[in-house]
């Protein structure tokens, strides 16, 4: 806000901004909805009420992004070409910087999907939990931006995988090399070396981006094999 307003402050009186801006009342008020629409105030009606600056949380934002997103038909090769050029520098970024807490948060999520998924069901459940371990890494991030665009991206790449079935049929490959390459991650950052850390991302990266896209090839092959049969 250009006049300093932090979140929970209150706007001045419709005919404060009226005198301050020189602008009719319809005009103000379709600006004040515009910015309610956008997540930027919140109006609150009875004693006390008023139009409030109101900070957007991560949530909403990446709805907002993601409507977008929606309609640009977004591929694997998008989506881990973006992961390949940031993931690797978070990682090393964050090697020997993480607390022992945090780091048994990463180890709690690999835990999570320490053994191989039995059916399909279960390998779309693992599949996300795998995402969420880089969406929990980000969060342990400094730098607003870098974290917002991983946890983002991961989330984008979690709903194309159960949008698109593409954890069906189970992936024992996928999982193996997924629990591999972050238990190494982890060792790395507990060890504090950046170089390891950044070399190990990079290559998780490429090796779930080769495997996501056999992956996609196969449920694609099923789909058209099974529409030939109904035709």
């Amino acid at each position: 806000m250009t006049e300093g307003w932090q979140p929970g402050e209150r706007l001045p009186s419709e005919a404060s901004l009226i005198a301050r801006f020189g602008m009719a009342k319809g005009t103000i008020r379709e600006a004040i909805r515009i910015l309610e629409a956008q997540g930027l105030v919140r109006s609150r009606t009875g004693p006390g009420g008023g139009v409030f600056v109101n900070e957007v949380v991560e949530e909403r934002a990446a709805a907002l992004l993601g409507n977008y997103f929606y309609f640009q038909k977004l591929t694997i090769d998008d989506i881990y070409q973006v992961r390949e050029a940031l993931e690797p520098e978070l990682a090393a970024n964050l090697a020997g910087q993480l607390s022992d807490a945090q780091l048994q948060a990463l180890e709690a999520v690999i835990s999570s999907y320490e053994a191989p998924a039995a059916n399909a069901e279960e390998e779309r459940d693992q599949h996300v939990a795998s995402l969420r371990f880089h969406a929990v890494l980000a969060e342990m991030s400094g730098n607003p931006l870098l974290r917002f665009l991983i946890r983002f991206t991961a989330n984008i790449l979690s709903e194309i995988t159960v949008t698109r079935r593409l954890y069906d049929p189970p992936n024992h490959e996928l999982w193996a090399s997924g629990v591999a390459y972050q238990s190494q991650l982890l060792a790395a950052l507990r060890d504090g070396d950046a170089t390891v850390a950044r070399d190990v991302m990079r290559q998780h990266m490429r090796s779930a981006k080769q495997l996501m896209l056999r992956q996609e090839a196969v449920v694609t092959q099923r789909f058209l094999t099974e529409k030939g049969k109904l035709w």
